[in-house]
This record gives structure tokens, sequence and C-alpha cells, in this order.
């Protein structure tokens, strides 16, 4: 168990929260986290893997034109892939992640380029910028890493604000 997926199970807990992900690089390694804490089904809905771009659309609502203009590795992809997983899994919180974790670059994007966005209960989303080296497993595992903290970080804005 991950001390990342601990402090995020805390949070969600203490401020009688849920989330629900949206993941595409990590291919559900997130939810896998998260469920890896005893009692998570308490805060954790679920979540969409949404790996290949049209499925981003499909299952998660983002826009046709952002994916046309700018491709599935950019901030605002992320920020629609928070709020569709929080909206359509009826969650407090949506918590997604996007990027490439290569081998190659993809949409004008260099590997180790993520984005992590968590939406919150009040239609604000808190954005990250990750620029990640190493081989693709440990940016995979980083991006999780990175993105729990990022959820903790704002549910407990939220729970002591």
């Amino acid at each position: 168990m991950s001390e990342a997926a601990l402090d995020a199970y805390r949070a969600l807990e203490a401020s009688r929260s849920t989330v629900a992900t949206a993941e595409s690089l990590t291919g559900g390694m997130v939810g896998a986290a998260i469920t890896g804490v005893p009692g998570a089904s308490a805060v954790y809905l679920g979540g969409v893997v949404a790996y290949a771009t049209d499925a981003k659309l499909a299952l998660l609502g983002v826009s046709e034109r952002v994916l046309r203009d700018h491709g599935a590795v950019h901030p605002d992809v992320a920020r629609q892939m928070a709020r569709g997983a929080r909206d359509g899994m009826s969650a407090t919180f949506g918590l997604a992640v996007t990027g490439v974790a290569g081998p190659e670059p993809q949409d004008g994007q260099p590997v180790g380029t993520v984005f992590a966005a968590v939406a919150g209960p009040a239609g604000d989303v808190q954005l990250a910028e990750l620029h990640l080296r190493g081989e693709r497993s440990e940016i995979r595992e980083a991006t999780v890493d990175q993105a729990l903290r990022l959820l903790s970080s704002v549910v407990g804005a939220g729970a002591s604000g």
C-alpha cells in the first residue's frame, strides 16, 4: 500500500467525500492504488480507463474540439476527464491523469509530460503539470504518486477551509 494512497484515503474519509478516477497513461494504476487501502470502498466509487483518445470523448465527455486541436495530452483534457469522472459517478471529487509515458512523444508532447487534475464539488478544478523522468514504468508510478498527492492536497484544503 502506498503512502500517497493512504493519505488520499484518510483525507477523503475525514471529509466524508468520495472520488472517481479517469485514467489514461496509468491504465488503472490510480484506482488500484486507492483500492489497495483497506476500507477504500467507503471513499472510492470507481474509475474509467480511457486509454484511447476516442474513449476520452465517448466515456468522459471530453470535447471533440479540444482533442482535435490539442490532442489527448493537454491540460484541458485532464480537466474535462476529471469533471467527467466526478459527474459520471456522482462523486465528490474526480481525479484524472493524461500524459506520455513513452517510449515515444505523443501529440507534440515529450515523454514524461503529464497532466493531473482534481475536479471538486463546487466545479473548481486543480491542475498539476508534471515533467517526469525515467523509464515508462517509472513515469507511470510517479504519475500515480503525484496524482494521489494532488488529490490529498485538494481534499485537505477543502476540509480545512
